[in-house]
């Protein structure tokens, strides 16, 4: 039974819900946490790392590579946890309060043992916490609207998606500089503290935002249904072609800072730190979520029409494009010129325009096309994505690894193999998004039946 203190349905309005704010708040602290402790993961894999005496132990290049795609593998692999917790057993609330307890655990086991121990339990705890609240945080946003205010739901992922650049943008230039100054203990314990600041900001806002009920031991009869498994279905083929966009995304954390460590990191009058490079995404996202919004689709609406698969048709080749940049310079660099950090922001311009199409469109679409009781799972369906493109990149990291240290495939060669990868996959993608029929479910709202949207045309 839902606690009677707290709203069990969305408040009535034609405005923005009163806990969109707090929602939105703990976003940005929590993003502040886990967006600064994974810009300096490599680096602290690479240079800082220690065995159980205290002496250095660093990994190789292609060995931290390996763990960190896996620790991001494992982000998003364990929301499908904290969704069926939040859809069937705790409710959403009571899931995002109790394990980013657990997050905030894992965060001060990071901050305080530096060894290969103290890494492995601390991404553990952190991979857990962070990947439960995943799914229950973003389906969280759509569960406060009804059909009174439906029309600002597109807004309010914006603004959700906003304050996850917001926050990792400032983390990712402030936690680098902590890691060079004064070492990995303040670098990964200020990000910790975040993390718990992120927690009280969503215990603050109780009382403001409605807790959707969870449905109890229904839960599998309802998830595993015709219309259930439809759904997931229909979802799934789409989020493999969202995988390989993840693929390529995240390896502006591991890859792209090794790469920026042998360029020439004096830009602009500043001797830039290689991973706060990371930081031209998210400032590049916050500038591009209203550009595209007011100026870019809108212009590319008079030239056809542009539906959410069409967007991510488009990201995934534009995100392809970011990578032939980087074997560009890849090529710089092996002919012993060292190519300024200043060639990187083209990558990045493109890598942000491609997240905007693909990332921001799928969390909205795949939150749309979840039946009421399964806005959880969906959730963690699409994550499911992220954590599979991420496994796909450790798994080619490991079968290109030779036993000499060396690898099968670097260089300009390595980029390329993703880039053809992200557009040669738009050429099947047109044929499954022509396939695909919309069905929207919101909170409140008619049935799927009555609002079946017809069949989506070529992308």
């Amino acid at each position: 039974m839902p606690d009677s203190k707290f709203l069990s349905v969305p408040v009535k309005t034609d405005r923005m819900p009163p806990g969109i704010p707090y929602i939105i708040g703990n976003e940005a602290a929590e993003r502040f946490n886990f967006y600064g402790m994974r810009a300096i993961l490599v680096v602290f894999m690479t240079q800082y790392l220690v065995n159980r005496e205290g002496r250095p132990a660093p990994m190789s290049e292609n060995e931290a590579n390996q763990w960190y795609h896996w620790f991001v593998a494992s982000n998003y692999f364990f929301p499908m946890l904290g969704a069926i917790l939040a859809d069937a057993f705790w409710g959403k609330y009571r899931t995002i309060f109790w394990i980013s307890l657990v997050y905030c655990t894992g965060s001060v086991v990071l901050a305080l043992d530096h060894t290969r121990l103290g890494l492995g339990l601390g991404l553990g705890l952190i991979a857990l916490g962070a990947g439960g609240i995943k799914p229950c945080v973003s389906s969280n946003v759509g569960d406060q609207f009804s059909p009174d205010n439906q029309h600002l739901i597109s807004r309010a992922f914006g603004w959700f998606y906003f304050s996850v650049n917001f926050g990792s943008f400032f983390s990712i230039l402030l936690i680098p500089w902590l890691l060079e100054r004064f070492g990995p203990r303040l670098a990964f314990g200020v990000p910790a503290g975040l993390m718990l600041l992120a927690t009280l900001v969503f215990w603050s806002g109780r009382y403001k935002f409605a807790h959707i009920p969870p449905v109890g031991k229904s839960f599998i009869r309802d998830t595993f249904n015709r219309e259930g498994l439809s759904a997931m279905g229909r979802l799934a083929i789409l989020f493999i072609f969202v995988a390989i966009f993840w693929s390529l995304w995240d390896q502006s954390g591991g890859e792209w800072v090794l790469q920026a460590q042998k360029m020439d990191l004096q830009f602009a009058g500043i001797n830039w730190i290689a991973s706060q490079i990371q930081a031209l995404n998210a400032i590049m996202i916050l500038a591009f979520i209203p550009l595209f919004q007011y100026l870019i689709y809108p212009a590319l609406e008079k030239v056809f029409p542009l539906t959410p698969l069409r967007k991510i048709g488009l990201g995934l080749i534009v995100t392809g494009l970011s990578f032939f940049v980087s074997a560009w310079i890849e090529t710089q660099i092996a002919t012993g010129l060292r190519p300024n950090i200043g060639w990187q922001i083209p990558a990045y311009a493109l890598l942000s325009a491609g997240e905007v199409m693909v990332s921001i469109t799928a969390l909205e679409f795949a939150y749309t096309q979840a039946p009421k009781h399964m806005k959880s799972i969906v959730m963690a369906l699409y994550l499911l994505s992220v954590s599979a493109g991420n496994a796909f990149t450790a798994i080619v990291h490991w079968f290109l690894a030779n036993s000499d240290g060396t690898t099968k495939l670097h260089g300009a060669a390595y980029y390329n193999f993703y880039a053809w990868l992200s557009i040669g996959c738009v050429a099947v993608w047109v044929f499954v998004a022509k396939a695909y029929q919309e069905k929207v479910y919101l909170q409140g709202g008619p049935t799927a039946a009555e609002i079946e949207v017809e069949t989506i045309e070529t992308p």
